[in-house]
């Protein structure tokens, strides 16, 4: 099983001493020596090597050799330390709520003459979904799918963008959660109408033209399920 590289990020901030070193060298605004990031936190700097080492395999620090300040002196070049662009979320159950703030960036930015701001979320959502549809049967080469191997399929993607779809029947996938909640709750009709239109999409995308995204909210739950048309 693959970890999530949110979970093995926090995994690694588990420990008062990584923390300590993390935030000195995010507040520092540049590299950083081992020597340094040793003497923020009070301890040697053998052990600070060792900390350091896994921040990097976690994902949050980089690692390189550099002169410190482009002064170049006698002996080994430094090793320094800098953070990455990695921004830290773990929720459970998954929530996706960049891909939603994309869609209406994008809905906001493509608004068309005549449209209102929910149609225009709704065709960007629509647009967005089919995308990562195409780009899923481009990956697996189905070829022609009937229902079930199409909800096969989409089992497998939706679960990789957090809806944790369970087969209810051979012919009905339900998606047991919304990555777009709390903002669902509160606004139901234009999140639900955006979730709906980002499925069908990825249908679209898909070629699954034996599967249709149907609104049967539960509470709880995604607020769409696939069936077989």
């Amino acid at each position: 099983m693959t970890t999530d590289p949110g979970i093995s990020a926090v995994a690694a901030l588990d420990d008062a001493l990584r923390q300590g070193m993390y935030a000195y060298i995010r507040r520092a605004r540049r590299p950083v020596t081992r020597d340094e990031a040793a003497a923020s936190v009070g301890i040697s700097r053998k052990l600070a090597a060792f900390h350091l080492d896994k921040l990097v395999d976690a994902g949050l620090l980089r690692a390189r050799y550099e002169a410190v300040g482009g002064i170049r002196r006698v002996g080994r070049t430094p090793k320094v330390y800098e953070p990455t662009e990695t921004d830290i979320r773990v929720t459970i159950p998954e929530r996706r709520h960049e891909v939603l703030a994309d869609i209406l960036v994008d809905a906001v930015l493509a608004e068309g003459e005549g449209e209102s701001a929910r149609q225009a979320a709704a065709r960007v959502a629509g647009r967005h979904g089919e995308e990562i549809g195409a780009a899923e049967r481009a990956r697996a080469k189905p070829g022609r799918l009937g229902a079930e191997r199409a909800l096969t399929l989409l089992e497998s993607l939706l679960a990789r963008h957090g809806f944790e779809p369970g087969r209810e029947s051979p012919t009905c996938v339900r998606l047991h959660n919304c990555p777009f909640h709390p903002l669902a709750a509160r606004a139901p009709e234009l999140v639900c109408g955006v979730n709906h239109a980002f499925l069908d999409g990825m249908l679209t995308g898909l070629e699954a033209t034996r599967v249709q995204a149907v609104l049967v909210p539960r509470p709880g739950e995604c607020c769409v399920e696939l069936r077989s048309s």
